[in-house]
């Protein structure tokens, strides 16, 4: 089998990257900045020789956009909302050129989608989109991705959550303030998070690659949503610092202009469910964040 992953050299990317040379299939990676043999340069913009990698694939993987941990200033939020629909645009344009295209393409979208909730469940089929910039630009997206039909080509949506892992994301982060005395709450702590172990992403896009009948928008998030005082409560004692230093919202908001980046990745209340994973028959390795967080503390 042979996939081809569009912006993979990030986090997830590399995972995956792993996760499929581990089964012996043969990977293509699309960067803007190729390092390695299997990596081939694109803009993300423009048509150019990497479409006779897609043509012929069996897997089409798009994680390409611009990283949402910034001051949504005007210039930042043109190039999150550009890096997501032109990098869609032009692999929807690669797709309608080839003589054999990729039996499915997936792409990335996020759980964020959904309205700030404490009290109800978000899935597929029943959840609420919200309307702010962050969900405006999810809109958009999945808009631009799911309004031309393939006929040879299936298309899933993958609302991603947090992903947790120690090779990239927020987690190493997370670790690391616990370990200072400083993993208490943010906010209330009520809001929920949704989160996935980076394992059980890989073994759910592999799900879905073999699982023909999965399409649309699929939540990839773990079963149990928790809220931020309770995983912050836990990663503490897991790490055995049993203490942490709560951060209300006046402070937050000012930690994050320091930081250069938005106190709505930590407030808002992501409360994702992931039913059509579960209909279809996947099992979770870590369905918990205490199972989670017991893997990757020890690994």
């Amino acid at each position: 089998m042979k996939i081809v992953i569009a912006g993979g050299s990030g986090f997830i990317g590399k995972a995956l990257e792993s996760y499929f040379l581990n089964k012996q299939y043969k990977v293509v990676i699309l960067s803007r900045s190729p390092k390695t043999e299997n990596e081939i340069y694109w803009d993300a913009k423009s048509l150019d020789s990497w479409i006779d990698d897609i043509d012929g694939s069996d897997v089409l993987i798009n994680l390409t956009g611009k990283s949402v941990d910034c001051r949504y200033t005007d210039k930042n939020k043109e190039l999150i909302r550009s890096s997501r629909v032109e990098s869609t645009k032009v692999l929807q344009n690669s797709i309608n050129a080839c003589k054999n295209p990729p039996k499915l393409w997936m792409n990335a979208s996020s759980a964020t989608i959904y309205m700030h909730a404490e009290t109800q469940t978000m899935d597929e089929e029943s959840g609420i989109l919200g309307d702010d910039f962050s969900t405006g630009i999810c809109k958009l997206w999945e808009k631009t991705f799911f309004e031309t039909q393939n006929t040879k080509t299936r298309k899933v949506a993958l609302r991603m959550s947090i992903v947790l892992g120690n090779k990239g994301g927020a987690f190493p982060k997370m670790k690391m303030i616990s370990r200072f005395g400083l993993g208490g709450y943010q906010g209330s702590g009520r809001q929920y998070m949704s989160w996935i172990h980076i394992n059980d992403l890989c073994n759910a896009i592999d799900f879905i690659i073999n699982n023909e009948t999965i399409t649309g928008v699929v939540n990839a998030t773990a079963p149990k949503p928790v809220t931020n005082k309770e995983f912050m409560f836990e990663l503490r004692n897991k790490v055995e610092i049993p203490f942490g230093l709560n951060v209300p919202v006046f402070l937050l908001e000012l930690s994050s202009l320091l930081l250069r980046t938005e106190s709505e990745l930590l407030l808002k209340s992501r409360n994702v469910i992931p039913s059509k994973l579960l209909k279809n028959g996947f099992s979770f390795q870590f369905p918990s964040h205490n199972e989670a967080l017991d893997h990757l503390l020890n690994n």
